[in-house]
């Protein structure tokens, strides 16, 4: 193993600033050895304290800043930053844009697709308070009951009330719902005893219903006190649609369990997308950005140029927000999602709307496109909006035997992207338009693209 004798442990040294991480770090090289410095942007000249090393990268912490970047700007919310939230708040906006643009550029060079041009990233007029749901981490810290983010690379959690990117509601009712808990004296879930009952506090909101929906995740599934607990937050939070006990006692990273319990109120809330009533549950996926989601579902059918006799498949369908989105412009629609709760609630989605061409199917997309593949299904167009994780070979292996004409992969990583994108066009495909990059995430490092893949001919 490597051994590093370039920088030690609180040495002070100083460096330009190179690059970003996928974390929002600046990158500082030495002798081309990489130490990774919050709260920097490319172009600075810093002097910084090391406080770790590890065999290939150290990190440091800011002293001072000996050059500044004309591209900072000064925000007061600097917790941001130390939680790893936003790490992008002190960056104006437009050179956040230019920076994700040029980010799909280079990884993609980096598996050799050098013939590729990238669109201007898509951004928002206003990119603060966009997002519809939280999930925050509650624990009992200096004496109560603390909400908040934990800090970098630590179980400590950072105190916030203004989460900055999220709805203003949003921050109210986690303020009020960990007030209220405490107020009742709920003990909070210590990792290492392993005792306590709360976990987080989930909130959604719909962005243009206003119906929202609080979710506590417990690792009992009652709650003590619970019908007082349940008549303070009716009271304080009049205008819940939604609230529901999520019990998740596991010893796990996973956020929420599958077992909802509700408390009052209904058991989903309703939004809507170009129109589209979709209702969501507490364990569905829902785009957290309702504004650009609209703009990014109207340009993956505008760049598909459905033509309304297509058999179209929507592989990671989750609530049939693709899928019922292009419904009105294909001849049918098939969707694939693992989460069988969220196939239901496709499914309900497209009665409540409506729509027949339609239908869910609750499966692993890579098994299911296998199937499909061995019983000869020929979808003209697949849409794919994979977890980050992207692609799996199988699935991959599984188009290139379906052959459609068209292939949309909507992305939120460009890493996997670009890396699937090399297999895909292995089996005969191209990228045949620019690849159109949409700011889904302001303030933070998270990319959402849509790429056209069309079969070649000769193949």
């Amino acid at each position: 193993m490597k051994t590093n004798n370039i920088v030690e442990k609180n040495q002070e040294i100083t460096g330009e600033v190179v690059d970003v991480t996928y974390e929002g770090l600046g990158v500082i090289k030495i002798d081309n050895f990489p130490i990774f410095v919050a709260d920097t942007l490319p172009g600075e000249i810093v002097q910084l304290g090391i406080t770790k090393v590890l065999n290939n990268y150290a990190f440091g912490r800011l002293i001072k800043r000996i050059k500044t970047s004309p591209e900072r700007i000064e925000n007061e919310h600097a917790e941001m930053i130390t939680s790893g939230i936003a790490p992008l708040v002190n960056w104006k906006y437009e050179s956040q844009l230019k920076f994700k643009q040029n980010s799909i550029k280079q990884l993609f060079h980096k598996v050799g697709i050098d013939d590729v041009d990238i669109l201007p990233t898509i951004g928002m007029e206003n990119p603060t308070r966009y997002r519809n749901k939280t999930v925050v981490p509650i624990k009992y810290q200096d004496g109560k009951l603390t909400t908040g983010f934990y800090r970098r690379g630590s179980h400590k959690i950072v105190p916030i009330d203004d989460y900055y990117l999220n709805d203003s509601k949003i921050d109210q009712v986690v303020g009020i719902t960990r007030d209220i808990l405490n107020k009742h004296n709920v003990s909070a879930y210590d990792e290492i005893s392993r005792k306590g009952i709360l976990r987080y506090v989930m909130v959604r909101r719909g962005y243009f219903t206003g119906e929202l929906m609080l979710v506590i995740v417990a690792t009992e599934n009652k709650l003590p006190n619970e019908e007082n607990i349940i008549s303070d937050l009716k009271k304080a939070i009049p205008d819940l649609t939604s609230l529901i006990l999520n019990h998740n006692p596991k010893q796990t990273n996973v956020q929420l369990g599958l077992e909802n319990r509700t408390l009052a109120g209904n058991d989903v809330i309703h939004d809507k997308l170009l129109g589209i009533d979709f209702v969501i549950s507490p364990n569905s996926f829902y785009q957290v950005n309702p504004q650009t989601t609209e703009i990014l579902y109207q340009k993956a059918a505008e760049l598909a140029e459905l033509n309304g006799d297509e058999i179209a498949i929507d592989a990671y369908s989750g609530i049939g927000t693709i899928g019922l989105s292009i419904a009105n412009k294909v001849k049918q629609v098939i969707g694939v999602e693992v989460v069988e709760a969220a196939v239901k609630n496709a499914q309900i989605n497209k009665e409540t709307n409506e729509i027949k061409n339609a239908d869910f199917i609750a499966n692993d997309a890579p098994e299911q496109f296998i199937k499909w593949s061995k019983e000869g299904l020929k979808p003209d167009v697949v849409f794919v909006d994979p977890p980050r994780k992207g692609l799996t070979p199988e699935l991959i292996s599984a188009l290139g035997e379906m052959a459609p004409n068209k292939f949309i992969y909507v992305s939120c990583n460009p890493a996997t992207l670009a890396r699937d994108a090399v297999e895909i066009i292995e089996k005969g495909y191209k990228i045949s338009r620019p690849i159109l990059p949409i700011d889904q995430f302001p303030q933070t490092m998270h990319i959402e693209s849509i790429t056209v893949f069309e079969k070649m001919l000769n193949k």
